[in-house]
């Protein structure tokens, strides 16, 4: 399976909201570059930080994505839903790094504003 492949498939479950966690290395490492900048190591912290984010997330679509090597490179947008508000969409640069079929980085960039403070 190519890095390209893992990535593709990853999102396909994530549409079918099942099985995405079996993507993500046990050291995956997470990264937020908005403001401020998050770091988050480790499969269970990864997880657990990204839970509210995952649960709000109603549909998404894969725009474009572009692998070189280990690096896969894909624009997405998630129509989103939080508790007692109202919807919105999220346009997010996602950037991956995959080692042996599994996501071993995440890298994400994405305009913070339409997000509950």
């Amino acid at each position: 399976m190519t890095t390209k492949d893992t990535i593709e498939r990853y999102f396909s479950t994530l549409k079918q909201k099942k099985g995405w966690e079996s993507f993500l290395s046990d050291d995956v490492i997470f990264t937020s570059f908005t403001s401020p900048i998050r770091c988050i190591s480790g499969k269970a912290a990864f997880l657990e930080s990204t839970k509210p984010f995952y649960a709000m997330i109603t549909t998404m679509e894969v725009r474009d994505l572009i692998a070189n090597g280990d690096k896969v490179c894909a624009l997405t947008r998630y129509e989103l839903q939080p508790p007692q508000k109202p919807a919105f969409t999220s346009d997010v640069a996602e950037v991956f790094r995959v080692r042996d079929g599994k996501i071993t980085s995440l890298d994400i960039y994405f305009d913070s504003a339409p997000y509950s403070k």
